[in-house]
């Protein structure tokens, strides 16, 4: 029966060209848009180097600090990473990140503007870089906080061109480190493993920011598994209420929890401010939004399939006088349709990959490489169906319920 189904789906496919060509371009349009897009998301978000540990890490990035007439929301400060955020049950690893700043730097006179972050020693393990030469400064280098940097492959060139860097100095706004690695270039989009310049916190020269509970700093928790995820949360929730304040602060309460990747994409997305409710927020807007996206051409497309079955009403009056029965006639225009989609789905798949490799040849994500892997592959294959479902029921249910005699006689309603 499938196999008789399909026959007839090829065939009408192929005899009405023409709705068959504007159909196609709807479903393979909008298959690229959502598929480039699945495509970004799992580049940023998959567990690939160097964010190999991304499906397993919480990140403690957003922090509400309030007192009874004041409040401060933001990121946490080393001071209260360092003292409260240590040794969480099942954390297999814990980092002190510090966000991204503007150097500049005169390589044989020329004004060099670079990104320039500052870590722990765990850093080099929670995050897999590849390095090209030399290796990462260590949890002692950071400890007696010892002027050494790990920089890109593109810093290396602008500075020393095709010399080798390790043992060479480098000069960044009036500081001047020696290079112990250079790591392969790392794209804007990986947020905690980019920069151009990485050097240990402890060359930061005001030691103040050790005691403060809220600045400029990230904690990156690795887990054990995804399940430790829970006693993780609670830990620090209990930890929260421990929290001590100098006695002349103002402020009196800290609140936040440690979030996955998507959650703090979602908080930074809504407030900057620690929401649980942020990510379902976020997810029913991504969805409705796909949703719509999807909708107005699945809409089109229903109204070409009935212009297409209406020209089929003397086909569908036969096969009803001849027993045919409501739900095969269903299976046989929502198979059309699918068939159609998937059809749709395989060039939309071809589209994605063409305009991704000119995304990745255009140099518009620097140092990105973006692909249509299985995972996009299957979500394109499931949009594609989906939407063949979708945009095929009502015509077929509607032609399928024409009285055979009606349908004789080339009545539609």
């Amino acid at each position: 029966m499938f196999e008789n189904y399909l026959k007839v789906a090829l065939k009408v496919l192929a005899r009405r060209r023409f709705f068959t060509f504007i159909s196609l371009f709807g479903i393979s349009f909008t298959l690229v848009v959502l598929m480039v897009l699945t495509a970004v998301v799992d580049h940023v978000l998959a567990p690939k180097p160097p964010q190999v540990n991304i499906d397993r890490t919480l990140r403690i990035s957003y922090m509400l600090e309030s007192g009874e007439n004041v409040e401060w929301n933001g990121e946490p400060g080393f001071g209260f990473l360092d003292r409260y955020c240590r040794d969480l049950p099942g954390v297999e690893m814990m980092s002190i990140v510090g966000g991204t700043t503007s150097v500049v730097g005169y390589p044989e006179g020329r004004r060099t503007d670079l990104k320039l972050r500052h870590t722990d020693g765990v850093y080099w393990d929670a995050y897999d870089f590849r390095f090209l030469e030399g290796a990462p400064y260590t949890r002692e280098d950071d400890r007696v906080g010892r002027p050494v940097a790990v920089i890109t492959e593109a810093a290396s060139r602008e500075y020393f061109g095709e010399s080798p860097a390790v043992g060479q100095s480098i000069a960044l706004s009036g500081r001047t480190y020696e290079v112990l690695g250079v790591v392969a270039n790392v794209s804007p989009v990986y947020d905690l493993a980019y920069s151009d310049v990485w050097v240990p916190i402890g060359t930061i020269p005001d030691p103040s920011f050790r005691e403060a509970l809220m600045g400029s700093f990230e904690g990156v928790l690795v887990a054990e598994s995804r399940d430790a995820f829970p006693a993780i949360r609670d830990d620090f929730a209990a930890r929260l209420e421990r929290v001590t304040f100098p006695p002349e602060d103002e402020f009196s309460k800290l609140e936040g929890f440690p979030m996955t990747p998507i959650e703090t994409v979602a908080v930074k997305f809504f407030s900057d401010r620690p929401s649980r409710n942020a990510l379902r927020k976020f997810t029913g807007m991504v969805a409705a939004l796909v949703l719509a996206f999807m909708l107005l051409p699945a809409i089109n497309l229903v109204n070409v399939n009935l212009s297409r079955i209406y020209e089929r009403t003397s086909e569908i009056g036969v096969r009803k006088a001849f027993g045919a029965s409501s739900r095969h006639l269903i299976h046989q225009f929502v198979l059309e349709n699918v068939v159609l989609c998937l059809v749709g789905g395989v060039i939309g798949l071809v589209l994605s990959a063409a305009v991704l490799a000119a995304v990745n040849a255009s140099g518009l994500v620097p140092y990105a490489h973006f692909t249509v892997s299985l995972r996009v592959f299957v979500v394109g294959i499931a949009l594609a169906t989906f939407f063949g479902i979708l945009s095929g029921l009502f015509p077929a249910w509607r032609m399928s319920r024409v009285h055979p005699v009606a349908a004789l006689k080339g009545e539609t309603g």
